[in-house]
């Protein structure tokens, strides 16, 4: 008895070959880009964490960079959403990246100054739209980061009149 074959859809066989080799291609990539990115204004080691996240599908190193990764990173957003004023001042720097992409996309002419050796002035240094888009890309991932945490992991504030009657209840026992 003959076997019959029924061919894969084109959809179905692109799907499949970016879960396997598309992963791993984009992780090296978003890990190089991130590289790059870390020493300029951007989001660098979000882009570098995204990259070792589809990574972690292919390769055990990955795994195991992964877990402290996301433990270090939950552990850092409970400590900066956990009172009011930490959150005012990450709102904050968003405020003032988006102030400073301002000024990188106005090109201001700066005083020259010399620092090290090495001569700056009368531009400011990487002045354009390239070093603006990367700081307001920055202050929208911080913004996006900064809502997810407060919703995900910000504690309740309990009223005062439930902190006493705990206290209460807690020493008649």
């Amino acid at each position: 008895m003959m076997r019959q074959t029924v061919p894969m859809s084109v959809g179905t066989t692109l799907k499949g070959w970016f879960q396997r080799t598309g992963t791993e291609v984009l992780g090296w990539i978003l890990i190089a880009l991130g590289a790059v990115l870390w020493p300029l204004p951007g989001p660098g080691t979000i882009v570098v964490v995204a990259g070792v996240a589809l990574l972690s599908r292919h390769y055990v190193w990955a795994q195991n960079l992964l877990g402290p990764l996301e433990r270090k990173a939950v552990e850092a957003a409970k400590f900066g959403v956990a009172t009011w004023p930490r959150i005012f001042v990450s709102v904050l720097g968003v405020v003032w990246l988006v102030f400073l992409g301002a000024v990188w996309w106005g090109k201001p002419d700066i005083p020259e100054f010399e620092v090290l050796g090495v001569g700056f002035g009368p531009e400011l240094p990487a002045a354009g739209w390239g070093t603006a888009l990367g700081l307001w890309s920055s202050a929208i991932a911080a913004l996006v980061l900064l809502i997810y945490s407060i919703v995900r992991w910000r504690e309740p504030r309990v009223p005062k009149a439930d902190r006493t009657s705990d206290r209460a209840s807690r020493s008649k026992r």
